[in-house]
């Protein structure tokens, strides 16, 4: 693998494969406080996507970053975008990684993810390292080029790197196997230091992609870097490649550094710390034996890691001192607005809701419906009639009146094929449509003429009764203005062939409803308007609005002005609407169990004419 020196600069951008919402936003809000003009997010991959775009801010401006289904095309439309950040989980991110190596634009692959199995990483080196292409991680949290570019959630919130003083270069390179060390180390650098130029975390699995000697070969090579440190750990051999690199006088910049797990010589037993790789496996790879090589080789070695800051200031000071460093400047920091949701969670500002509910509450360990819980509705005495009445009277209403909704719900499911909603959604389904496109084909038939009579024979029915208007008046009245009586009538039920679920109903309220005062009303209407014409019956629409009136009147659970809400907004259609939609998706899933044809209406069937 070559390695010449810098990987990234502030003009480097990155695909992102697999969307995390934090870490990209992470990465543009550091983009801005370093002063970039161009993003360093190119485009996502999001496995299996179509395409499109995420909405994210860069600054204050709210941009939009291509998505893209596949590695290939992504890597083919931003042939800019060097950097490949793989945030797959440790069972894709073998494939993903081998795929961004193979595509001639991509230099440099982070890979994210723990517990990628060591086969599979050895490959992916091995591949690497025969095309020039660098690998950080696994198990990295990735990297960071002070003032230019980082990876991910590398040296966390903005917050810490601004502290840090990463939003410009310092004169630092730094290599580590910990992610969480390395933003300790970044906030040391700042304190001890002018701060960083470039922070590695090579990654804590066995066999990283690339080494800590592999990185300190590269400051070597940067000129901006004037020194170097290395925060290595107990396990492995990868802190003698930086040894035998000082001892060939490959690095010739002061190298500060200190190996971790110093403790582990207290235990009696083999240790296995945080790290897949942070296991000592002989006396070779012990802490003890990896800093007292270091230091023999000339590296700065302090006694403890209590002592790596001191060592490090006092390593900087020299080079100031000798005049081979000039300390960086502090550059201002431009301010970058806070996220609403964090600005609300602080209580810094007060934001109106877009949507008000009041119905239910999904927020909890259950959904409730109006303040009843989910486990509550099944393990009681509950019914759809019950759910009706707490999602849209929000109370619970009687047990009479909630069977009663079941019974209207019951009997208006169907009404045979040959009515106009049925016959839309045949038709839609035999068409070769969705089930949802059925549904709504026959839902739209619903309305005066059909099905939607329910609300208007309500409000009619109310004002004439509440008036005490005689039915005779009532009938001509509605006849002088033009208006049918909505409720009655019916194209094939009659005086001497009843509508059973009319006489269903009927019977129903009489023996449990406390009063029946409009259903009475409707049946004196009816009296009134069979006189007129046999067919000219109280249908199902006039007997659930008549009798509606009576749940709301005489249940004590409504005041008049809810009542009179409820019938002027149209409650009592949407119950028919519900019940409606249970037969006509039977309808439309009929047909398609059928394998029925196209249909085309009969031209005999139709009168033409000029």
């Amino acid at each position: 693998m070559v390695l010449l020196g810098n990987l990234f600069s502030r003009e480097t951008q990155a695909i992102f494969y697999n969307y995390k919402e934090k870490p990209v936003q992470r990465m543009l809000d550091f983009d801005f406080v370093c002063g970039r003009t161009t993003p360093s997010i190119a485009c996502i991959v999001q496995p299996g996507s179509t395409g499109g775009f995420h909405k994210l801010f860069f600054g204050k401006t709210e941009i939009a970053i291509p998505v893209f289904g596949t590695i290939e095309e992504a890597a083919r439309k931003h042939a800019k975008a060097d950097v490949f950040i793989n945030y797959a989980s440790f069972r894709s991110a073998f494939d993903s990684s081998m795929e961004a190596l193979k595509q001639t634009t991509i230099r440099t692959v982070a890979i994210i993810a723990e517990g990628v199995p060591e086969r599979d990483t050895k490959l992916l080196i091995a591949y690497a390292r025969a095309n020039n292409k660098v690998i950080i991680g696994p198990a990295t949290v990735g990297g960071v080029q002070a003032g230019a570019f980082k990876i991910g959630d590398t040296a966390g919130t903005l917050d810490n790197i601004i502290a840090c003083k990463l939003h410009r270069p310092g004169s630092v390179g730094f290599v580590s196997k910990s992610g969480g060390m390395s933003n300790e180390l970044y906030n040391v650098l700042s304190r001890a230091t002018d701060g960083l130029f470039e922070g590695i975390a090579i990654g804590g699995d066995t066999f990283p992609g690339s080494t800590l000697s592999d990185h300190c070969l590269r400051y070597q090579n940067i000129p901006q870097v004037k020194m170097i440190v290395v925060l290595g750990e107990l396990g492995g051999t990868d802190e003698y490649g930086v040894v035998e690199a000082i001892k060939a006088g490959t690095i010739t910049k002061p190298v500060v550094a200190w190996v971790s797990g110093t403790c582990a010589t207290l235990f009696k037993s083999e240790v296995q710390f945080g790290h897949a790789g942070a296991r000592s496996g002989g006396e070779r790879e012990s802490a003890q034996a990896k800093n007292a090589a270091l230091r023999d080789a000339g590296a700065v070695v302090p006694d403890s890691f209590e002592g790596f800051e001191k060592a490090i200031k006092d390593t900087y000071d020299g080079l100031v001192k000798e005049g081979k460093l000039k300390p960086a400047e502090d550059v201002p920091v431009p301010a970058i607005p806070m996220d609403l949701a964090a600005a609300v969670a602080q209580g810094k500002v007060r934001v109106p809701t877009h949507v008000v509910s009041s119905i239910c509450d999904d927020r909890g360990d259950e959904p409730t419906y109006n303040n009843v819980s989910m486990s509550e509705l099944i393990e009681g005495d509950y019914g759809v009639g019950d759910v009706i009445s707490l999602l849209w009277f929000k109370r619970r209403l009687p047990k009479y009146a909630t069977k009663f909704m079941e019974m209207c719900l019951m009997l208006c499911a169907d009404h045979g094929p040959c009515v106009s909603g049925a016959h839309n959604s045949i038709v839609t389904s035999r068409a070769g449509k969705d089930i949802v496109s059925c549904l709504v084909s026959g839902l739209l038939t619903i309305g005066p003429r059909f099905g939607g009579a329910i609300d208007d024979a309500a409000r009619y029915f109310k004002e004439a009764c509440d008036k005490n208007q005689e039915p005779a008046a009532f009938v001509e009245t509605l006849k002088k203005q033009g208006v049918r009586v909505p409720g009655i009538g019916h194209r094939i039920k009659s005086k001497d062939n009843r509508d059973k679920r009319v006489e269903l109903l009927q019977d129903y309220a009489r023996k449990f409803f406390p009063s029946i005062r409009y259903l009475n009303y409707a049946v004196s209407v009816e009296e009134y308007t069979l006189q007129k014409s046999s067919n000219l019956v109280l249908n199902v629409d006039g007997c659930i609005g008549a009798l509606f009136l009576d749940l709301l009147a005489s249940s004590g659970a409504f005041t008049k002005k809810e009542a009179d809400d409820i019938v002027q907004i149209g409650y009592l259609n949407a119950l028919f609407v519900v019940a409606r939609s249970i037969g006509l998706i039977g309808h439309a899933l009929d047909q398609k169990r059928l394998q029925q044809p196209l249909y085309r209406h009969p031209w005999e069937d139709v009168l033409y004419t000029s």
